[in-house]
């Protein structure tokens, strides 16, 4: 599944530099999530760094994109050009 950023992000700044995707950009108003481009961090890390940076926890799974383990993984293949082992 990809991420959302929900409407109380506050902008601090905190989880755009931390993903490893380029995936969260600047929204209209609070930041933003490209469902193209989140892996959840599968095949970067253990678990999304954007939520544990987080200091208002508003970062939230995306009912809209849901994806398994393996699919998240093909996408983190696709936008790497490389499998991790």
């Amino acid at each position: 599944m990809a991420l959302l950023i929900d409407d109380t992000c506050i902008n601090c700044d905190m989880c755009e530099p931390e993903c490893p995707n380029q995936a969260i950009s600047m929204g209209e108003e609070v930041y933003y999530i490209d469902p193209e481009r989140c892996t959840e961090c599968v095949g970067h890390y253990d678990k999304p760094t954007c939520i544990s940076v987080c200091p208002i926890d508003c970062i939230d799974v995306d009912p809209a994109h849901v994806e398994s383990p393996d699919e998240l993984l093909l996408k983190y293949a696709h936008l790497t050009g490389k499998l991790n082992d």
